[in-house]
């Protein structure tokens, strides 16, 4: 008689095959990990470049040999300028050229920085005190004004519009070699002694003035007309669109649209339109690109769009002129002009002159 076969014999043999099988494999994966090393990815992923978020471009790197520690590296933008004509888009990195020392404002300015008041009472005879005191004081000496010097005719100017023509200043150089530019801003003044005399001695001359007759004229080799007005503003973009040819600007336009990077000198005499260009001027860093500044001033109404109280208006005008030293501009010459009324916002106090002439020179011009 047959001996039976005990119940569940073969269940256990099963088992056991199976438990070894895992054992097997666990100990094969265990092997192929350790091979592999910690990070890496698994043998069953397909080949191909590792994934990456869009818009992430890393450039690829040598991982660190065994045994290595991680280390982190920081990337530093070199602050040097590109060569003139060198390889790559041409176009500077923002803040590569800022001096050093000086930080750079990062995005548009909205505001001036309004200076303290000059006294605890805030009042009008403290502000026009300052004010013109500071105007009336010349911060820096120039040996060598005018272009009388290198003038082929000795006819005196109609005005005192004054360059500094010393050589630490670079402008003489700049007139002997021809390389010199002139913006001139005016509103109809007939009083063209000074543009004149500075296109003779070959430097490019640019008046900007609504009242000529045509869009542009060439005077002379190096005297050109525009009929262009400087504003502190653009025109609206609604205005603009029906009036394509709209002849109304503001100076940074002005010279992305001539191709100009630099300003030698640039006068201005606006009619009391001077305050919201000035403004405008340091806002938008336009003065970074100008050597030499000859401003006519207003003083007998608070100017177009300055608005406030008397002691306030002047507490601005002052704002403005700091703002100009701030940014290493000299006043190196002042005029009073006593053939104007001898107002100052319409009253007659410190016996100051409604109209001054100043000049200022850019100390860190090259």
């Amino acid at each position: 008689m047959a001996r039976e076969r005990p119940p569940g014999r073969g269940c256990g043999a099963l088992r056991r095959c199976l438990l070894g099988a895992a054992l097997l494999l666990g100990l094969r994966l265990c092997a192929e990990l350790r091979r592999a090393g910690p990070g890496s990815p698994a043998r069953s992923a397909p080949p191909g470049p590792a994934w990456r978020p869009p818009g992430l471009h890393l450039p690829p790197a040598p991982g660190p040999s065994r045994g290595a520690s991680r280390r982190q590296v920081t990337y530093v933008r070199s602050g040097r300028r590109a060569p003139p004509g060198g390889g790559g888009s041409g176009t500077p990195e923002p803040g590569c050229c800022a001096p050093r020392g000086r930080l750079r404002r990062k995005g548009p300015r909205w505001h001036i920085d309004l200076q303290p008041w000059a006294g605890s009472a805030q009042s009008l005879d403290e502000e026009a005190w300052r004010f013109l005191r500071y105007i009336s004081t010349t911060q820096i000496a120039c040996n060598h004004m005018n272009t009388d010097s290198l003038a082929t005719d000795s006819s005196p100017t109609h005005k005192p519009w004054s360059v500094c023509l010393d050589d630490r200043f670079n402008l003489a150089h700049q007139i002997r070699n021809k390389q010199c530019r002139l913006y001139s801003l005016g509103l109809g003044s007939d009083d063209t002694h000074f543009e004149v005399s500075m296109a003779s001695n070959g430097c490019e001359v640019h008046r900007f003035d609504p009242s000529v007759k045509s869009a542009h004229i060439l005077e002379s080799q190096h005297l050109w007309y525009h009929r262009l007005s400087i504003d502190w503003r653009d025109p609206h973009p609604a205005v603009a669109a029906q009036k394509p040819h709209s002849n109304t600007r503001k100076l940074g336009s002005i010279l992305n649209e001539f191709g100009h990077h630099k300003i030698d000198v640039l006068k201005a005499d606006l009619e009391s339109a001077e305050w919201k260009v000035l403004e405008n001027l340091i806002l938008e860093d336009v003065l970074e690109q100008i050597g030499q500044l000859i401003f006519e001033i207003h003083l007998h109404w608070p100017g177009f769009e300055v608005s406030g109280s008397d002691s306030s208006v002047v507490r601005f005008w002052y704002s403005l002129l700091k703002e100009l030293e701030q940014k290493d501009f000299r006043l190196f010459h002042s005029y009073k002009d006593l053939s104007k009324p001898q107002l100052f916002l319409k009253k007659d106090i410190f016996n100051a002159s409604s109209c001054y002439t100043l000049s200022w020179v850019n100390t860190r011009w090259k």
